[in-house]
């Protein structure tokens, strides 16, 4: 007897390895999976903005990364004795514009370089709900705790957001038309909304992907993260203390499920012999000064090395350093 809802997963859609650049922008969900990619040893380019929930301010910040925006000041603002921008994070803020935009454009600038190079894009949204400024008319990524009073709040409808992202995602296929555009809904609910309100928003959500996927199924995907947490997942204990977020459990079942879909035989195999680098690399002698260790390291290295060979884009430069320091020790 099953006990539980097994989802269909969308396998044999594309695949992915350790030698393509992975781009993910969204909402903290985002950076869960990206962060097991990374351990993974795939190239990522993590939120180039932050964290982003809502589809205007994805879609603006895939815009300005494609035109190769160049923030200055009047693009900022000043509350709370910080410097902030209102499509960036709060990990961009700063005591001086200086420091702001050079947080900003130095990060941006990664993004843009690396854009021609993107071989997926994995887009989460979060939410339907956006805030506009006021006083400038502007859809904002961050409140950075400025009063909601100084905000309009609306809900996208699923039109909107079709409208918002199918021009951004037409001009990046031909601009790169190899590049597989993924997208998911964070299964993270939204309390303050309440209940009610945070699933009609997700549906929204999903809705309007089900639509932009339809328009291009040959290079626009869905995986099913949202579905795999409420309906396979559905015990509290996959939840964090929260009762709202994933625990690391579920985002790790999760991830295996993405893994599933999308590695291919290689990136599993890569995926495989990193873990036992990590494993060794972790390891702790019985005796650290022995000559067994010595080698043991050093054929550890030697891995390493071989693995960077094979995929140039992985990064191995602190665990090679991790290799030399033990070694200059012995």
């Amino acid at each position: 007897m099953d006990f539980r809802t097994k989802i269909q997963l969308p396998l044999g859609t594309f695949s992915v390895n350790q030698n393509q650049l992975i781009t993910l922008m969204g909402s903290c969900f985002a950076e869960e999976i990206g962060r097991r990619l990374e351990s993974d040893k795939f190239s990522c380019d993590l939120n180039p903005f932050g964290v982003l929930y809502n589809p205007l301010s994805i879609t603006k910040a895939l815009q300005q990364l494609m035109e190769g925006k160049v923030y200055e000041e009047k693009d900022l603002f000043f509350e709370g004795g910080l410097w902030h921008s209102w499509m960036h994070h709060s990990s961009f803020s700063a005591r001086t514009s200086a420091e702001c935009l050079q947080r900003v454009n130095s990060r941006l600038l990664t993004g843009e370089k690396f854009f021609p190079n993107w071989r997926v894009l994995i887009i989460t949204l979060g939410s339907n709900r956006y805030y506009r400024h006021r006083k400038t008319g502007q859809v904002v990524g961050n409140c950075h705790k400025v009063p909601e009073k100084e905000f309009e709040v609306k809900d996208l409808s699923v039109e909107e957001i079709v409208s918002a992202f199918l021009p951004i995602l037409e001009r990046m296929h031909e601009a790169n038309p190899g590049l597989r555009i993924l997208f998911t809904v964070s299964p993270i609910r939204y309390l303050k909304y309440g209940l009610h309100e945070s699933m009609l928003g997700k549906s929204v959500l999903l809705l309007a992907v089900d639509e932009l996927q339809k328009k291009h199924p040959e290079y626009v995907h869905y995986f099913p993260a949202f579905e795999i947490m409420l309906d396979d997942l559905r015990d509290y204990r996959f939840y964090a203390e929260d009762m709202v977020h994933p625990s690391d459990v579920a985002v790790d079942y999760i991830y295996e499920c993405f893994k599933a879909c999308y590695f291919d035989k290689t990136a599993l195999e890569v995926s495989q012999e990193w873990k036992e680098i990590e494993k060794a690399l972790r390891h702790k002698p019985f005796n650290p000064d022995s000559e067994q260790y010595k080698l043991f390291i050093a054929k550890t290295k030697d891995k390493i090395g071989q693995l960077s060979q094979k995929y140039p884009l992985i990064s191995v430069q602190k665990e090679l350093e991790q290799c030399n320091t033990i070694l200059d020790k012995l």
